[in-house]
Formats: C-alpha cells, structure tokens, sequence
C-alpha cells in the first residue's frame, strides 16, 4: 500500500490549517522554587531524582488541608503529583506514613505507586511500607478482615460465568440469558446498594432476573464466597453500623488522596466521603474529559460538582501534557472542546512532532485493515520501530474483526485484549449462524445441531440426549428429524424443525453470504428480536453483529472456505492467547478504547473513526430520541450519550505519544458512512457545524439531513418504552395493549424509570 493514501486532514475538510498546541514553559520547580523558601530542600531532592515538578503540579503538592480537586488532563503527569505530595506530607510537614491512604482502580496502578514511594527521598523502607496505597478493593477488604469476615473472594469473572451457567441450567434457562450480561445487571444492583426488595419484579423477565439475582447471592452465602462488588457493599455496611470503626478510619487517615476520581462509582464515592467526613482532608486527581465508564457507573459530575459536595475545595488543573507531541495534543483540544459538560482547560505540549495526524479514508473496513498491516510493515522494516510500539484501537469488539484477520493473515504478531476467550465467530449471537452453516455442509455436525437448539425454543441438553438415544437405534442423515418425537413439543415447535431442515438443504446451494441473509430473514433476526429483553442487549448491537458476519462472509463464494476460513480463525485465536500473560511480549496491541485508557504507545492506528462506529449508532439513535422527547430548538445542546462518545475519541487520540493514523471507512456493513464529527470538526468551520432545521422544524446536523435525504423508505414509527437515564440507551418496543396501560417501568439494563414515548426504525 502506497504512503500517499494517507492525507494530512480528514476527507471533507475545509480548513487545511493543522491544530497545533502551544508549546509549554520549561520552568520547572529549579526555576520556580528557591533556595531559601522552607521547603526547598525537599523539591532539591525530588529534582536531584530526576522530577521536575511545574508551576501548577507545584501548588497541587503544596496544598495539605481541606478538599483539593487536581483536574489532570491526558499525560500530564498525575502520578508524579500523586506521589511528590505523599513525601511532601511526610519530609515537610512530620505526617506520619500511617495516616495516608492513596487509593486508586487498578493493581498495576497501585503497584507502580508502592514502587515509586519507595524511592522518595528521606523515605525508610519500613516507612514506605507504613503508607496505605491500594485498590479500592484492597484497601476495604483489609478492613473486612480485620472485622472477621472470612469469606474467599470470587475474583475469576470466567468462574463467576461458570456459577451463573449452573444457576441457569438448574431453572431450565441456559438458552435464555448470557451470563456475563446477568452478572453486569447483578453488579448495578449492588452498586447502587439495592436490596432485593429494590429489584423490579413487574414482568415475567424482571421476575426471572430477580430469581436468578436471589439464587447467585445463595450460592456465595452457601460456599462462605462474595465478589468484588460485596466487598463494597459489606464495607459501607460495616462502617454505617460500627461508628467507633469509623471513628477509628478516620482518625488515623487524616490525608485521603484517590487517583482516576473519574472513574469512581455511586459506592466508592459514599465509602471515600465517610472516612473524609471529620477532617475533609480528600485530594482527588481526575480528568472529566476521560470519563469513559458510565457503564460501570462512573459519572464525571464528580469532578464537575466537587465544588459543591466541598464548598471549601480549592482547586488546580495540569495543563501540560507529557507524552504526546504538540500536534496530537492540537488535535485533542480541538475535539474535546466541543463537549459542553466539561471543566474548561487547553493543554499544552512540550515537544514538536516529526509528523502530525495522518488520516486514511479507505472504503472498507477490509481495505483499512490491509492499509493499516501494510503500514505497520513499512514501521518496522523502515522506520526502526517493534511491534510493541504500535497499538490498534477500536470502539467495540465487533469492530476489529477485518484487522484481526488482517494481521493474522499476514503473520503480524498481536494480543488480542478486547475479546477475551472468545473469536469473533464463537460469539454467542454469531455462533448459531455459523452452526447452520455447518449443518448445511454436514448434516450430522452434532456440536453444531446443539449450537441450533435454543432457536428452536428446544433445552440443548434434553433435546441432545434425545437425538443421541434415537440414533443409537436408528442413524439419520438429517439427525435434526428425531426431534420432531420429542415429547411436549408443541406444534409451532415442530413446524419451526420441520421448516428449518427444509432450509438447510437449501442454504447449501447458496453463496455464504446468501445463505446467511436468508437465515436471518427466515427467522434468526425474530428470534433474537422476541429475546433481546432477556438478553439484556440494545437490538443494534445484535444488529451490528450479525452485520459484520455477513461483511466477512462476503468474501467467499463457497461454503468450504468459509467454514474453513472460520475454524482457522478460531484456532488460531487460541494459539495467540499465551501471548496476553507475557507483558514485554513484542506484539502489537488490539483493544478497544475503553482498553485502552491509561495507556500509551508511540504509534496509535484509531479505525473506525466513521459515523455510525464512533459516535456509536446507539448514540446517535439516543441524539436524535432526545430531540423528539424534548421538541427543542435550543441550539448547542449535545446528548449525554454523545458526549462520552466524544470523550472515547478523545482518550483514543491522547494515547499517542509520535505517531498518530485515524482511518474513516467510506462503507460500513454495505451502508454509505460519513467521516466521524469528532474527527471532522477541527477542519470544518463553526458555521459548517451549526445544526440546520429542516422544512417541518425538527433540529438536525448537517449529516442527519444529509442521511435522510439518501433514505427510500419511510421510518416506521411506534410506541416504545425509553430509559430516562442519562447514560442508558436501552428502549423496548410495546407490543400489548395491556402494556401500553401503564404509566411507567423499570428499565431491564440499569434499572431507571422508563416511560412511554415514541421510537422510529
């Protein structure tokens, strides 16, 4: 592939002026601190180490009393704040060890801190060792042990998966629920601390959902086991119910300090404001821009109201960013500003890049993986650079399909992070598909006969254990017809077998991808559709799903080399995972953004940068639903949903550190994509951006009317019910008259109030 496809801006710019930050002051605490202030000595040392603090991180370490928010933007040196002023607490102001805590998200953050407080200067080991900096799980499990509780820690969400595979199989519901999304809606419930009283309980799925919640939280009380989510619940119950307890934490940790405080949750945040509660003494280091986990309950109106849950906090914000060149750090500013939920800030860098952004506008997303190998080829042969300096970001699992096969194909070695121990093809929602499509070739593929089972509303295991006793005695070509004399079926259940065999014999003499249109249409989309509350995912990105299936079978024109492309696929899958346990492995990284968040890497290739990919199609979906529910005109109002989108661009495009590509596929999934917003607003002047009101008053983009002006058909309108919470997405469609009665439910995903409204497909 040739260098010049890619282009020094997006497609569709009009402005050609590359964003470029400024260049930051080089003053640094030897210019800014001296001699004879009290507490040089202690910056001398730090220096003589190497750490030269700024004029704005220099503050941050010298605060010492009361609430302090330190806004932190991307690679400005957070930790170096974060540990400078635990040794500032300790060599200036004769702060014991034993009365800091640092609390931060993940082990390895934590373990970076431990080693780096260790080398603080005028620090002994033992004092080191004194200073409490742990996970959030960490820290209030050792007080649950020191409480006498006892229980073992269900820490392997792959173990968790198991038990919950159990739990269904026993209530006969294994073909109805994914685990992982059951134990996700379990852990909402606990973080924001509901009782089983609290669970909804109106239609048969609550109802089932709260049976399957009641039986999970049995079996740990039965093996003496909780999860990491228990630890904090039972950590909030402790302290609410022994105030000397509490009296005690607070007393000895008189200095709180808690890393990434945008990535805090509901709990986290009650449980940090307790041991808080006497002294105020909470030092938070966080970005809002960053605030990428409302899944998971994080909400960046943390940071933004911190002023009012501590009227009396003071605060400061690093604005200069460490890692990447003036030009990435330029095109981040540019995107970021857009969003209006936000602390203002612009950060600066310290450094010119050899090369600005490249931009690649390929027309597949097949064509952009090949690109993107071709140029990580050409950075190792030519450029000097290793695998491990290169890292491929995504939005969601589904999107790095085409570059997982891409760098496969071409030997590239790469740790796939985003999809854990399942290919893309042994997903849930694609593997009965495929399953068919092996049926097709052969009729007496048992494991795929199992895979099909639950689309025809048949339990795996008994309907299994009936065609494996029926062929014993009597083999078929088609061993799919024993069921038809299974007892209890009813009759849309033998019909549907019946219908299905019929099909298989047909999607043999078809191409792949007609065969899999046609599997669709038939009945697979209906399925899922009549499913999809019980599996707890939004319909697009079933939708989504299957789409992408059908963009790789696209490729062949014979079931054979499909089916044999698949199976490599998988195994050879599985022969890169030993790859993920070795951290100095030279391998190029695949994840998703959300991955990919506190990291960074020389080179980052962004693709999918296309609309539609990000902003995801459920945040546009959720745009336009809150244009119809408010009827507003009020220019600038931005979505809740969008804005985060925003944000995931932005942390994608602050993960590098040299080199930067973003890749805008023209076609997605066979449809016409426009190049992302967020990527297109630095070259296209504000006027271009403002949003235009078509003939009949509704609020539009550009690029909405631009997408309704391609449309054919008319969109279906009908009534649905709508999450009213801000970072939920989910909808259902009403399909009873009975239903449309009601005034009101509980959302099945996050459990907020949903009302009725209008939803147009």
């Amino acid at each position: 592939m040739k260098e010049k496809q890619y282009s020094v801006t997006p497609s569709g710019s009009v402005n050609t002026k590359i964003p470029i930050s400024e260049l930051a002051s080089k003053r640094t605490s030897k210019d800014l601190i001296e001699d004879s202030e009290f507490d040089a000595f202690f910056f001398r040392s730090l220096e003589h180490q190497g750490t030269l603090l700024n004029e704005a991180q220099i503050a941050a370490v010298r605060h010492t009393e009361g609430p302090f928010l330190t806004l932190a933007g991307a690679g400005s040196g957070k930790t170096s704040v974060l540990i400078s002023r635990t040794g500032y607490l300790i060599n200036v102001l004769n702060v014991s060890p034993r009365n800091i805590l640092l609390v931060t998200f993940t082990r390895k953050a934590a373990g970076e801190m431990k080693a780096r407080i260790a080398k603080l200067p005028g620090l002994t080991p033992l004092e080191a060792r004194q200073i409490q900096a742990n996970t959030f799980h960490a820290f209030f499990l050792t007080i649950l042990r020191h409480q006498g509780i006892r229980e073992e820690i269900l820490s392997s969400d792959r173990y968790r998966q198991i038990i919950m595979k159990k739990i269904l199989k026993s209530e006969g519901l294994q073909d109805d629920y994914q685990p992982e999304a059951l134990l996700g809606l379990f852990s909402h419930f606990k973080i924001n601390r509901m009782t089983m009283a609290d669970i909804p309980d109106k239609t048969p799925a609550e109802k089932e959902q709260k049976n399957l919640f009641r039986r999970y939280e049995e079996w740990k009380k039965q093996h003496r086991q909780m999860d990491f989510d228990d630890i904090l619940v039972k950590a909030y119950d402790v302290l609410m119910d022994t105030p000397q307890l509490l009296r005690s934490l607070q007393a000895r940790f008189q200095y709180v300090m808690v890393d990434e405080f945008q990535d805090t949750n509901a709990l986290q945040y009650e449980l940090i404001k307790l041991l808080v509660a006497q002294h105020q003494n909470l030092f938070v280091v966080g970005d809002d821009d960053q605030t990428i986990y409302s899944f998971n309950g994080a909400s960046n109106h943390y940071i933004l109201n911190f002023h009012k849950q501590f009227p009396s906090s003071q605060m400061t914000t690093l604005t200069i960013n460490y890692r990447s060149s003036a030009e990435i750090v330029g095109l981040g500013n540019q995107v970021i500003a857009k969003n209006h939920e936000r602390k203002m800030k612009v950060l600066q860098a310290v450094r010119k890049g050899e090369v600005g952004p490249k931009y690649l506008r390929p027309d597949t997303i097949d064509e952009e993986a090949d690109i993107v190998v071709e140029r990580i080829k050409k950075a190792i042969s030519q450029d000097g650079r290793s695998f491990r300096d290169c890292a491929i970001l995504h939005r969601t699992a589904n999107n790095s399909r085409a570059i997982f096969e891409a760098l496969i194909l071409n030997d590239i070695p790469f740790i796939p992070y985003s999809l854990g121990q399942e290919n893309f093809y042994e997903q849930w929602i694609v593997k009965p598909v495929v399953d068919y499509l092996r049926l097709a070739e052969n009729p007496r593929h048992f494991e795929a006969i199992e895979g099909v089972l639950p689309s025809l509303y048949i339990n795996r295991q008994q309907g299994m254990d009936w065609i494996q006793r029926q062929e014993r005695s009597e083999k078929k070509k088609y061993p799919l017809i024993h069921l038809k004399t299974l007892s209890g079926l009813k009759q849309f259940q033998i019909k549907a077998i019946e219908e299905r065999m019929r099909w298989i014999k047909k999607w043999w003499e078809m191409p792949p991808l007609a065969a899999i249109k046609s599997i669709r249409k038939e009945f697979y989309d209906a399925f899922l559709e009549a499913n999809h509350e019980k599996l707890s995912l939004h319909k697009e990105m079933i939708k989504e799903t299957l789409d992408e299936l059908e963009t790789s079978a696209k490729r062949f024109a014979e079931h054979e080399d499909f089916l044999r492309f698949v199976e490599d696929m998988i195994q050879r899958h599985k022969d890169m995972q030993h790859l993920k346990s070795q951290s100095e492995a030279n391998a190029v990284s695949l994840m998703t953004i959300h991955r990919a968040k506190g990291l960074e890497f020389p080179v980052v290739y962004l693709i999918g940068a296309s609309e539609g990919i990000l902003p995801h199609s459920s945040a546009i979906d959720a745009e336009v639903l809150e244009d119809k529910r408010t009827q507003t005109h009020e220019k600038g109002k931005t979505m809740a949903a969008i804005e985060e989108e925003r944000r995931l661009a932005y942390v994608a495009i602050t993960r590098a550190m040299d080199e930067l590509y973003i890749s805008s596929p023209i076609y997605y999934r066979g449809k016409k994509t426009e190049v992302s917003r967020f990527i297109l607003s630095p070259f296209v002047p504000e006027a271009r951006q403002k949003e235009e009101v078509s003939s009949t008053g509704k609020r539009e983009t550009t690029s909405t009317i631009r997408q309704a002006e391609q449309r054919t058909d008319e969109p279906q309108t009908f009534l649905a019910w709508l999450c009213t919470s801000q970072a939920c997405i989910a909808w259902q469609r009403i399909q009873t008259h009975e239903e449309a009665t009601q005034k009101s439910k509980v959302c099945p995903v996050c459990s907020a109030k949903m009302v009725q409204g209008v939803k147009e497909q």
